[in-house]
């Protein structure tokens, strides 16, 4: 299977796209690749055309929705339904997606020219919306990657019904208006001229059959509202912003329909020593002047522990010292890992502001020493390291 072109490409759209520059863009081919406007064209050209519509109306259908596009910048086709799944698996479902956005440009649907005999009618399954929830991270759990259990409340199949909505047990009786089919045929007026197009049927809501005999625990709509238990897994290295969707663990849809999804949000809680960026650490280290100008040792706060480190004598303030390894881990747009930050320690240097009169006599004695006055080449140094 051919690889899935980039959303962003396939509109031809910075990633810095506004809403509306991509809704513009996405009429353009739209209109471009129209079905009505290839009635005369050999098969395969029809069939090119209906690729290109696809496609399109794959990459807007993600690119227009704020969440999926963050999903999708974060973790590419893998988190909007996989690299080589998702999509429109026909042109009905793209009518049926965007039929009234369409309508609105004046592109209904004609389908008769360009499948040949009309537009057949598909009973519409529908899908449960879906959930958002915010997890609260530490800095050691992203380094690991960790098990969550959440606590959701969402609609879930109603028991006394078994999700069909119906008191009896029954799936429901053939929808009279639109006699099973879920759809409805009207006439609109477009850019083509006078156009027929399908829509769902607003009796049945697209599904083809109706409740009679409804349950009296649900109201009919087969979903009431419940808490379930969910365990996630996060895995290791994400950021703050993320968003990790949980597939099938949103609401669920009413009269046994798909169930939407449960959409993680990382939250990263402060650390008490250590900050982040990106995947490396940062580590503020404050040194006392005998420490600096003789050396020693001095404990560091790691993930997994302080760690002793060697400072070497005449270390200078605004130098940075790095432990490899000791950062997060390094992740792709589909959170596989492949390397770990370092841990990066600030230097910096105490400079007592009250003395008393023996502390104050010593630093007066050392000052004569020139050893302990910068010279020229010192100074030139100092001031490239501190500032580059």
């Amino acid at each position: 299977m051919a690889e899935k072109r980039d959303y962003y490409e396939v509109l031809g759209v910075s990633k810095t796209a506004t809403a509306d520059e991509i809704k513009k863009a996405y009429k353009k081919m739209a209109l471009q690749y129209h079905p009505d406007r290839h009635v005369n064209d050999s098969e395969q050209e029809k069939k090119a055309a209906e690729e290109k519509f696809k496609e399109a109306a794959e990459a807007y259908e993600v690119l227009s929705d704020p969440q999926k596009r963050q999903r999708y910048d974060q973790f590419g086709h893998a988190g909007v339904g996989g690299a080589a799944g998702g999509g429109f698996s026909s042109m009905e479902d793209v009518f049926s997606q965007f039929g009234d956005l369409f309508e609105s440009w004046g592109m209904g649907g004609s389908f008769s020219s360009f499948f040949g005999g009309g537009r057949g009618g598909g009973q519409r399954v529908r899908r449960g919306s879906d959930l958002r929830v915010r997890v609260k991270l530490t800095l050691e759990e992203i380094a690991t990657g960790v098990d969550k259990k959440i606590k959701v409340r969402k609609l879930v199949p109603c028991k006394s019904c078994n999700g069909t909505g119906s008191a009896d047990g029954k799936s429901g009786e053939t929808c009279p208006t639109c006699h099973g089919t879920g759809r409805v045929m009207r006439a609109q007026r477009g850019i083509f001229g006078m156009m027929q197009m399908q829509t769902d049927c607003p009796n049945c809501h697209g599904e083809g059959k109706v409740i009679v005999n409804k349950c009296t625990h649900c109201g009919g709509e087969g979903v009431v509202r419940d808490e379930e238990i969910i365990t996630i897994h996060i895995p290791a290295g994400v950021s703050g912003g993320m968003q990790i969707p949980i597939e099938g663990k949103g609401n669920a849809a009413p009269h046994g329909g798909i169930n939407g999804d449960l959409l993680v949000l990382i939250e990263e809680e402060e650390h008490k020593d250590l900050q982040r960026e990106d995947s490396d650490l940062i580590y503020n280290l404050l040194l006392d002047m005998p420490t600096a100008v003789l050396g020693g040792q001095v404990k560091i706060p790691t993930l997994t522990g302080e760690v002793k480190i060697t400072v070497t004598p005449g270390t200078q303030p605004g130098k940075v010292l790095r432990m490899r390894g000791k950062g997060l881990p390094i992740i792709d747009q589909y959170a596989r890992q492949y390397g770990t930050g370092d841990l990066l320690i600030n230097v910096g240097v105490y400079i007592p502001e009250h003395l008393n009169k023996e502390e104050k006599a010593l630093i007066e004695k050392l000052q004569k020493s020139d050893n302990i006055r910068p010279g020229g080449a010192d100074k030139k140094n100092f001031f490239k390291n501190l500032f580059g």
